[in-house]
């Protein structure tokens, strides 16, 4: 009876174990659901199967960091140790070549748990999210570190470009089914049709709300930008519509109050902000060759959470 009783509680302790590692999948587009977490990680394994590995790994590394550190269970349980761990694995593993390059990622996403907990402690009183921002500044400094190691070798994608000779590229036509796909892809760094399809699939899985969001804001990304005369590439590549699918689902649909009558608005008009914050952004990081990565989703989305604590209204 009681190796049944010891079974039982390790098949539930796995379970739970596996269970919160999908979670930090899914806690990435702000959502808490195994199952939407296993659908994106097949939508990120069909476009790159070293790619899913990374994700599962990140995952599984940043969950069990905070098992051992003694984190809260219940934000063990939530994937809230998972989801930094899980872009900065990804992006480690995009941004950098080289030997040590899986090393350099799985490393990463160790701290990047770490660094989450931290981040965590420190931003407790203002009752603010910390979003992405440990993922955002562990990558960034982890990528500028490769000037001067010469054991992190920096990928060919990312040169730094001198802003006196950068010229506006505006020319070709969009294909607004590859905007509208990559849009939600590359919040996990993809541009592939069928994952983006994947994953709108896992949004509304969760919850039709958090589907319909994710819509408006790709839609409201993919209007803003090209109104404002931005690059034609990048708006179909969805450059400037993940920004805007995490921003809008986290005003409206995530950290709102039931009684705010304006959170729907007050989401489309961050999301529209993310636009030229995108492009900012970009160009401010151009001559150290690094992405812009999820900052500007970070920056409109405490605008509004920030301002709450003194207009609850809006």
């Amino acid at each position: 009876m009681q190796n049944n009783k010891q079974n039982s509680l390790r098949e539930g302790t796995l379970f739970s174990f596996i269970s919160a590692s999908f979670k930090g999948i899914s806690q990435v587009i702000l959502i808490e659901n195994a199952i939407t977490g296993f659908i994106i990680l097949i939508a990120i394994t069909i476009s790159s199967y070293y790619l899913g590995i990374i994700a599962l790994l990140s995952s599984i590394l940043g969950t069990l960091v905070g098992k051992i550190g003694g984190a809260d269970e219940k934000s063990i349980n939530q994937g809230l140790l998972g989801y930094n761990s899980v872009l900065t694995g990804i992006a480690l593993a995009l941004f950098l070549n080289g030997p040590y390059m899986w090393i350099v990622a799985l490393a990463g996403s160790a701290v990047a748990a770490i660094l989450t907990a931290a981040i965590m402690h420190f931003m407790k009183k203002t009752e603010i999210p910390i979003l992405t921002f440990p993922f955002i500044i562990l990558t960034w400094f982890i990528l500028l570190a490769s000037y001067k190691l010469k054991g992190i070798k920096l990928s060919t994608t990312l040169v730094p470009q001198d802003l006196t000779h950068w010229e506006l590229n505006i020319a070709g036509e969009i294909n607004l089914l590859d905007g509208i796909f990559n849009g939600i892809g590359q919040v996990f760094f993809l541009s592939d049709a069928i994952s983006g399809i994947l994953i709108f699939i896992a949004v509304f899985w969760a919850g039709r709300r958090f589907g319909f969001y994710a819509i408006i804001g790709n839609a409201i990304a993919l209007l803003t930008s090209y109104f404002l005369g931005g690059e034609h590439t990048l708006i179909m590549l969805g450059l400037y519509g993940y920004n805007a699918i995490l921003t809008i689902l986290a005003v409206s649909a995530v950290f709102y109050s039931k009684h705010n009558r304006f959170a729907p608005l007050s989401g489309i008009i961050a999301a529209c902000l993310t636009v030229p914050i995108t492009a900012a952004i970009s160009t401010w990081l151009l001559p150290y060759g690094l992405p812009a990565l999820t900052m500007p989703f970070v920056l409109c989305s405490w605008l509004f959470l920030g301002s709450r604590r003194i207009l609850p209204k809006l």
